[in-house]
């Protein structure tokens, strides 16, 4: 199996790479389970202060494999791994992390680079959620990380329009927190992780931990019947067509059935 995720650490601070930029870094199931073994060591790893979440070529990610997702959809074939628990696994990391954002963030990538404590953009970049254009829907507990960095009423222009936005957009939400120009993006992601490893392991460990309990009350809303629906919508027709429809190219017919 080809490494589709590097993990490398150099000083204090873990690189995670999304490695498959022919596949514009294209979140697969072997994406997913290397991910959760990587976060899974790196949680233990003690010389660790800050990781950096980043994608290999021109595209940080361009969300779930669709594809894989076709031929799940066409067989009955439930996926390996849940994309809901990884993000739960990184933003849970006990290090902070941070999203450097060189190109498109879309879907399950800008879902993850949300899961970041930290994100940076170049200007180049563009952020989006275009579940909707493809007869998918956002789980709850991903809708809920929208709500929370962004608020309600972008949320709801965000997922109902489908549209994606540039890079000064995404600032200007509170998406991300620094926009620099691509040719300085490396240089400030690093100087930015710098100056988190820093400081003090445990007082940053502690922070992060407040930080996520003062924002955890919609870890408690029952939400089994959206869970319910969100495998209802992906099973249905509209989402079949709509994964057909980006594969071959075209407007999707959606029927709402």
């Amino acid at each position: 199996m080809a490494d589709e995720i590097l993990c490398t650490i150099q000083e204090s601070i873990a690189t995670l790479t999304l490695n498959r930029p022919e596949k514009r870094n294209a979140i697969n199931s072997a994406m997913m389970e290397q991910l959760t073994r990587c976060l899974h060591e790196l949680e233990h790893h003690s010389a660790v202060r800050v990781v950096v979440v980043r994608g290999a070529g021109t595209v940080f990610s361009a969300g779930r494999d669709l594809r894989e997702m076709g031929q799940q959809q066409q067989s009955g074939e439930a996926p390996r791994a849940d994309i809901v628990a990884v993000f739960h696994q990184l933003e849970a990391l006990r290090h902070p992390t941070i999203a450097m954002v060189q190109g498109d963030a879309l879907a399950g990538g800008c879902e993850m680079a949300l899961h970041c404590d930290l994100r940076i953009a170049a200007d180049t970049a563009h952020f989006g959620m275009p579940l909707a254009r493809r007869g998918l829907m956002v789980p709850f507990a991903l809708t809920c990380k929208l709500v929370e960095v962004i608020g309600t009423a972008l949320t709801k222009q965000f997922l109902l329009t489908a549209q994606p936005i540039v890079a000064s957009r995404a600032y200007e939400i509170g998406l991300v927190h620094q926009v620099v120009p691509l040719a300085d993006l490396e240089e400030a992601t690093y100087a930015m992780a710098r100056s988190v490893a820093e400081n003090a392991p445990l007082a940053l460990q502690g922070t992060k931990t407040a930080i996520h309990r003062a924002v955890s009350q919609s870890a408690h809303i029952p939400h089994a019947d959206l869970d319910e629906l969100v495998e209802q919508v992906r099973h249905s027709a509209d989402a079949r067509e709509g994964v057909r429809a980006w594969i071959e190219k075209r407007p999707p017919v959606f029927r709402g059935v």
